[in-house]
Protein backbone atom coordinates (compact mmCIF):
# COMPACT_ATOMS: atom_id res chain seq x y z
CA UNK A 1 0.00 0.00 0.00
CA UNK A 2 1.17 3.64 -1.29
CA UNK A 3 2.68 5.81 1.93
CA UNK A 4 0.95 8.79 3.34
CA UNK A 5 1.82 12.11 2.47
CA UNK A 6 -0.87 13.75 4.83
CA UNK A 7 -2.29 15.23 1.76
CA UNK A 8 -5.84 15.15 -0.64
CA UNK A 9 -4.12 13.41 -2.96
CA UNK A 10 -3.63 10.23 -0.69
CA UNK A 11 -6.99 9.50 -2.36
CA UNK A 12 -6.32 7.14 -5.29
CA UNK A 13 -8.50 8.61 -8.07
CA UNK A 14 -8.11 12.84 -6.84
CA UNK A 15 -5.60 15.56 -8.05
CA UNK A 16 -5.29 18.93 -6.56
CA UNK A 17 -3.95 21.98 -8.78
CA UNK A 18 -3.46 25.55 -7.37
CA UNK A 19 -3.37 28.63 -9.12
CA UNK A 20 -2.53 32.35 -7.67
CA UNK A 21 -2.85 35.64 -9.39
CA UNK A 22 -0.38 37.79 -9.79
CA UNK A 23 -1.22 41.19 -9.07
CA UNK A 24 -3.08 40.92 -5.74
CA UNK A 25 -3.70 37.70 -3.18
CA UNK A 26 -6.15 35.42 -4.06
CA UNK A 27 -6.49 32.57 -6.48
CA UNK A 28 -8.38 29.42 -7.09
CA UNK A 29 -7.63 25.77 -5.85
CA UNK A 30 -9.31 22.59 -7.71
CA UNK A 31 -9.90 18.76 -6.69
CA UNK A 32 -10.03 16.59 -10.06
CA UNK A 33 -11.81 13.68 -10.10
CA UNK A 34 -12.51 13.60 -13.80
CA UNK A 35 -13.66 9.63 -13.64
CA UNK A 36 -16.15 10.38 -11.42
CA UNK A 37 -16.82 10.36 -7.25
CA UNK A 38 -20.24 10.23 -5.04
CA UNK A 39 -20.11 13.57 -3.56
CA UNK A 40 -22.32 15.10 -0.63
CA UNK A 41 -22.19 18.67 1.00
CA UNK A 42 -22.92 20.34 4.43
CA UNK A 43 -23.41 24.03 3.97
CA UNK A 44 -22.95 26.14 7.37
CA UNK A 45 -22.51 29.65 8.76
CA UNK A 46 -24.55 32.50 7.91
CA UNK A 47 -23.26 33.76 4.61
CA UNK A 48 -22.44 30.97 2.16
CA UNK A 49 -21.41 31.50 -1.88
CA UNK A 50 -21.75 28.56 -3.36
CA UNK A 51 -22.58 26.44 -7.15
CA UNK A 52 -24.40 23.00 -7.76
CA UNK A 53 -24.94 22.04 -4.35
CA UNK A 54 -28.61 20.97 -4.40
CA UNK A 55 -27.57 18.82 -6.81
CA UNK A 56 -26.08 16.98 -3.98
CA UNK A 57 -28.64 16.18 -2.16
CA UNK A 58 -29.24 12.64 -1.89
CA UNK A 59 -33.18 12.61 -3.39
CA UNK A 60 -31.49 14.36 -5.95
CA UNK A 61 -30.47 12.94 -9.29
CA UNK A 62 -26.98 13.26 -10.32
CA UNK A 63 -24.81 10.74 -8.56
CA UNK A 64 -21.40 11.75 -9.22
CA UNK A 65 -18.79 15.23 -9.76
CA UNK A 66 -16.31 15.40 -11.84
CA UNK A 67 -14.46 18.41 -10.11
CA UNK A 68 -14.82 20.28 -6.73
CA UNK A 69 -13.80 23.97 -6.80
CA UNK A 70 -12.75 26.08 -4.05
CA UNK A 71 -12.26 29.46 -4.64
CA UNK A 72 -11.34 33.22 -3.56
CA UNK A 73 -12.87 36.51 -4.93
CA UNK A 74 -16.25 36.21 -3.04
CA UNK A 75 -19.06 35.40 -5.38
CA UNK A 76 -17.08 36.49 -8.27
CA UNK A 77 -14.93 33.90 -7.81
CA UNK A 78 -17.54 31.38 -9.16
CA UNK A 79 -16.61 32.49 -12.52
CA UNK A 80 -13.33 30.04 -12.47
CA UNK A 81 -15.96 26.85 -12.63
CA UNK A 82 -16.64 27.73 -16.25
CA UNK A 83 -13.14 27.45 -17.03
CA UNK A 84 -13.32 24.08 -14.56
CA UNK A 85 -15.85 23.20 -16.73
CA UNK A 86 -13.91 23.80 -20.34
CA UNK A 87 -11.02 21.78 -18.95
CA UNK A 88 -13.11 18.95 -18.08
CA UNK A 89 -14.29 19.05 -21.32
CA UNK A 90 -11.70 19.03 -23.55
CA UNK A 91 -10.67 15.99 -21.85
CA UNK A 92 -13.95 14.34 -22.34
CA UNK A 93 -14.91 14.24 -19.08
CA UNK A 94 -18.41 14.49 -18.42
CA UNK A 95 -22.28 13.26 -17.74
CA UNK A 96 -23.41 12.58 -21.48
CA UNK A 97 -25.95 13.80 -22.31
CA UNK A 98 -27.02 13.25 -26.02
CA UNK A 99 -24.35 14.13 -28.30
CA UNK A 100 -21.93 16.30 -25.49
CA UNK A 101 -20.50 15.46 -21.78
CA UNK A 102 -21.65 18.12 -19.36
CA UNK A 103 -19.25 18.20 -16.13
CA UNK A 104 -20.38 18.65 -12.74
CA UNK A 105 -18.51 21.03 -10.54
CA UNK A 106 -19.50 22.32 -7.30
CA UNK A 107 -18.15 24.68 -5.96
CA UNK A 108 -17.49 27.37 -2.73
CA UNK A 109 -16.00 30.78 -2.14
CA UNK A 110 -14.36 32.92 0.23
CA UNK A 111 -14.07 36.56 0.87
CA UNK A 112 -10.71 38.03 0.30
CA UNK A 113 -11.60 41.11 -1.21
CA UNK A 114 -9.65 43.34 1.69
CA UNK A 115 -6.23 44.75 -0.19
CA UNK A 116 -5.09 45.74 -3.53
CA UNK A 117 -6.58 45.72 -7.07
CA UNK A 118 -10.03 44.39 -6.05
CA UNK A 119 -11.00 43.51 -9.82
CA UNK A 120 -7.73 41.08 -9.60
CA UNK A 121 -10.19 37.67 -8.41
CA UNK A 122 -10.18 34.49 -10.15
CA UNK A 123 -12.10 33.97 -13.23
CA UNK A 124 -12.65 31.12 -16.14
CA UNK A 125 -9.09 31.31 -16.69
CA UNK A 126 -8.07 31.05 -13.31
CA UNK A 127 -10.36 27.60 -13.10
CA UNK A 128 -8.50 26.09 -16.22
CA UNK A 129 -5.10 26.52 -15.32
CA UNK A 130 -6.05 25.37 -11.96
CA UNK A 131 -6.57 21.93 -13.50
CA UNK A 132 -3.66 21.95 -16.07
CA UNK A 133 -1.73 22.58 -13.29
CA UNK A 134 -3.13 19.63 -10.90
CA UNK A 135 -1.24 16.72 -9.58
CA UNK A 136 -1.28 13.46 -7.79
CA UNK A 137 1.23 14.29 -6.16
CA UNK A 138 1.46 16.14 -2.70
CA UNK A 139 -0.04 19.70 -3.28
CA UNK A 140 1.62 23.08 -2.01
CA UNK A 141 0.00 24.19 1.11
CA UNK A 142 -0.37 27.81 2.95
CA UNK A 143 -0.42 30.96 0.89
CA UNK A 144 -1.40 29.62 -2.27
CA UNK A 145 -4.69 28.85 -4.49
CA UNK A 146 -8.01 29.44 -2.46
CA UNK A 147 -5.55 30.51 0.75
CA UNK A 148 -3.34 33.00 -1.10
CA UNK A 149 -5.50 35.94 0.51
CA UNK A 150 -7.33 34.68 3.11
CA UNK A 151 -7.52 35.64 6.76
CA UNK A 152 -8.47 34.48 10.54
CA UNK A 153 -9.08 36.28 13.61
CA UNK A 154 -11.09 39.47 11.74
CA UNK A 155 -14.09 39.46 14.51
CA UNK A 156 -12.68 42.84 15.81
CA UNK A 157 -11.37 43.75 12.25
CA UNK A 158 -9.05 42.94 9.49
CA UNK A 159 -6.24 45.26 11.11
CA UNK A 160 -6.13 43.20 13.65
CA UNK A 161 -6.71 39.71 11.82
CA UNK A 162 -3.64 37.26 11.06
CA UNK A 163 -2.90 35.46 7.87
CA UNK A 164 -4.89 31.98 6.72
CA UNK A 165 -4.08 29.53 4.14
CA UNK A 166 -4.93 26.41 2.76
CA UNK A 167 -3.57 22.99 3.88
CA UNK A 168 -4.41 19.64 3.85
CA UNK A 169 -3.74 15.83 6.23
CA UNK A 170 -4.43 12.23 5.69
CA UNK A 171 -5.09 9.00 7.68
CA UNK A 172 -5.81 5.54 6.85
CA UNK A 173 -7.50 2.98 9.38
CA UNK A 174 -8.00 -0.54 8.59
CA UNK A 175 -7.36 -0.13 4.62
CA UNK A 176 -9.16 2.71 4.41
CA UNK A 177 -8.07 6.36 3.88
CA UNK A 178 -9.59 9.25 4.46
CA UNK A 179 -8.25 13.02 3.55
CA UNK A 180 -9.25 17.20 3.63
CA UNK A 181 -8.11 20.02 1.95
CA UNK A 182 -9.42 22.89 3.62
CA UNK A 183 -8.89 26.82 2.64
CA UNK A 184 -8.89 28.79 6.25
CA UNK A 185 -10.11 32.02 6.41
CA UNK A 186 -12.74 31.91 9.61
CA UNK A 187 -13.78 35.22 11.22
CA UNK A 188 -12.28 32.99 14.52
CA UNK A 189 -9.62 32.31 16.11
CA UNK A 190 -7.70 28.75 15.31
CA UNK A 191 -6.40 26.80 18.06
CA UNK A 192 -4.10 23.59 18.12
CA UNK A 193 -6.55 20.57 19.57
CA UNK A 194 -3.71 18.62 20.04
CA UNK A 195 -2.69 20.97 23.10
CA UNK A 196 -5.28 23.41 23.18
CA UNK A 197 -2.87 26.45 22.12
CA UNK A 198 -3.78 29.24 20.42
CA UNK A 199 -1.63 29.56 16.81
CA UNK A 200 -3.41 32.49 14.96
CA UNK A 201 -6.22 34.74 15.31
CA UNK A 202 -7.29 38.45 16.32
CA UNK A 203 -4.31 40.79 17.79
CA UNK A 204 -4.80 42.96 20.43
CA UNK A 205 -4.07 45.77 18.34
CA UNK A 206 -3.09 46.59 15.06
CA UNK A 207 0.85 46.57 15.54
CA UNK A 208 0.70 43.84 18.26
CA UNK A 209 2.73 40.66 18.26
CA UNK A 210 0.11 39.05 20.75
CA UNK A 211 -3.30 37.25 20.63
CA UNK A 212 -6.43 38.84 22.01
CA UNK A 213 -7.88 35.66 22.40
CA UNK A 214 -11.19 36.59 20.83
CA UNK A 215 -13.53 34.46 23.32
CA UNK A 216 -11.86 35.86 26.52
CA UNK A 217 -12.16 39.05 25.10
CA UNK A 218 -15.92 39.08 24.30
CA UNK A 219 -16.16 37.30 27.74
CA UNK A 220 -14.79 40.34 29.25
CA UNK A 221 -17.22 42.48 27.28
CA UNK A 222 -15.30 43.86 24.19
CA UNK A 223 -18.19 43.92 21.50
CA UNK A 224 -16.94 42.56 17.95
CA UNK A 225 -16.84 44.74 14.87
CA UNK A 226 -19.75 44.59 13.07
CA UNK A 227 -18.71 43.21 10.35
CA UNK A 228 -20.77 42.36 6.28
CA UNK A 229 -21.90 39.35 6.13
CA UNK A 230 -19.38 36.80 3.80
CA UNK A 231 -16.60 38.32 4.95
CA UNK A 232 -14.96 35.26 6.05
CA UNK A 233 -15.55 31.62 5.42
CA UNK A 234 -13.85 28.25 5.41
CA UNK A 235 -13.96 25.86 2.55
CA UNK A 236 -12.73 22.38 1.97
CA UNK A 237 -13.63 19.32 0.78
CA UNK A 238 -12.78 15.96 2.57
CA UNK A 239 -12.70 12.02 0.69
CA UNK A 240 -12.51 8.87 0.98
CA UNK A 241 -11.62 5.49 -0.86
CA UNK A 242 -14.01 3.71 0.90
CA UNK A 243 -17.77 2.83 -1.30
CA UNK A 244 -20.38 5.55 0.10
CA UNK A 245 -23.87 6.67 -1.31
CA UNK A 246 -24.87 10.05 -1.70
CA UNK A 247 -26.47 10.78 2.00
CA UNK A 248 -23.57 8.53 3.44
CA UNK A 249 -21.18 11.72 1.66
CA UNK A 250 -23.63 14.07 3.25
CA UNK A 251 -23.39 12.51 6.71
CA UNK A 252 -19.39 12.52 6.42
CA UNK A 253 -19.60 15.92 5.19
CA UNK A 254 -21.26 16.91 8.46
CA UNK A 255 -19.62 15.14 10.75
CA UNK A 256 -15.99 16.72 8.99
CA UNK A 257 -17.62 20.38 10.24
CA UNK A 258 -16.81 18.97 13.70
CA UNK A 259 -13.34 19.23 12.85
CA UNK A 260 -14.00 23.02 12.28
CA UNK A 261 -15.22 23.92 15.69
CA UNK A 262 -12.71 22.07 17.51
CA UNK A 263 -10.08 24.81 15.97
CA UNK A 264 -11.89 27.55 14.99
CA UNK A 265 -13.42 29.93 17.39
CA UNK A 266 -15.86 31.23 16.94
CA UNK A 267 -16.71 28.46 14.09
CA UNK A 268 -20.26 28.75 11.69
CA UNK A 269 -21.20 32.67 11.97
CA UNK A 270 -23.03 35.21 10.85
CA UNK A 271 -20.11 36.34 8.58
CA UNK A 272 -19.08 33.03 7.86
CA UNK A 273 -20.70 30.46 4.78
CA UNK A 274 -18.79 27.24 6.22
CA UNK A 275 -19.00 24.52 3.15
CA UNK A 276 -17.69 21.10 2.89
CA UNK A 277 -17.72 18.78 0.00
CA UNK A 278 -17.31 15.19 0.67
CA UNK A 279 -15.62 12.64 -2.18
CA UNK A 280 -16.05 8.90 -2.39
CA UNK A 281 -14.10 7.56 -5.19
CA UNK A 282 -14.42 4.31 -4.31
CA UNK A 283 -11.29 3.25 -5.61
CA UNK A 284 -10.54 0.93 -2.39
CA UNK A 285 -13.72 -1.35 -3.51
CA UNK A 286 -15.06 -1.68 -0.14
CA UNK A 287 -17.59 -0.16 2.58
CA UNK A 288 -16.41 0.95 5.85
CA UNK A 289 -18.41 1.92 8.61
CA UNK A 290 -19.69 5.22 8.62
CA UNK A 291 -18.95 6.04 11.97
CA UNK A 292 -15.40 5.38 11.25
CA UNK A 293 -15.77 7.71 8.20
CA UNK A 294 -16.96 10.31 10.01
CA UNK A 295 -14.92 10.69 12.85
CA UNK A 296 -11.72 10.26 10.32
CA UNK A 297 -12.75 13.36 8.55
CA UNK A 298 -13.39 15.37 11.41
CA UNK A 299 -9.89 14.69 12.42
CA UNK A 300 -8.39 14.93 9.26
CA UNK A 301 -10.12 18.23 9.02
CA UNK A 302 -9.13 20.00 11.93
CA UNK A 303 -5.20 18.54 10.91
CA UNK A 304 -5.90 20.64 7.98
CA UNK A 305 -6.88 23.52 9.58
CA UNK A 306 -3.61 23.49 11.34
CA UNK A 307 -1.20 22.59 8.44
CA UNK A 308 -3.07 25.91 6.55
CA UNK A 309 -1.90 28.45 9.35
CA UNK A 310 1.61 26.89 9.73
CA UNK A 311 2.39 27.19 6.49
CA UNK A 312 0.66 30.10 5.82
CA UNK A 313 2.98 33.30 4.89
CA UNK A 314 2.21 36.93 5.96
CA UNK A 315 1.45 39.91 3.87
CA UNK A 316 1.53 43.49 4.99
CA UNK A 317 -0.59 44.07 7.82
CA UNK A 318 -1.37 40.74 7.89
CA UNK A 319 1.08 38.53 9.65
CA UNK A 320 1.26 34.72 10.01
CA UNK A 321 1.81 32.90 12.74
CA UNK A 322 5.65 32.24 12.04
CA UNK A 323 6.15 35.91 11.66
CA UNK A 324 4.81 36.05 15.58
CA UNK A 325 6.38 33.20 16.51
CA UNK A 326 6.91 33.27 20.23
CA UNK A 327 5.19 36.43 20.63
CA UNK A 328 1.27 34.22 20.57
Amino acid sequence: MSVLHDALTDVAGLSVGHFTLAGRATGCSVVLCPEGAVAGVDVRGGAPGTRETDLLQPENLIERVHAILLTGGSAFGLDAAGGVMRWLEEHGHGVEVGRIRVPIVPAAVLFDLWQGDLKVRPDAAAGHAACAAATRDKPAEGSVGAGAGAAVGKLFGIERAMKGGIGGASLRVAGITVAALVAVNATGDVMDPADGSLIAGARSGPDSRHLAHSLRAMLRGEIPTRLQAGMATTIGVVATDAVLDKAACRKMASMAHDGLARCINPVHTPYDGDTLFALATGTAGRTANLALIGSLASEVTARAVVSAIHHATGLPGLPAARDLGGAL
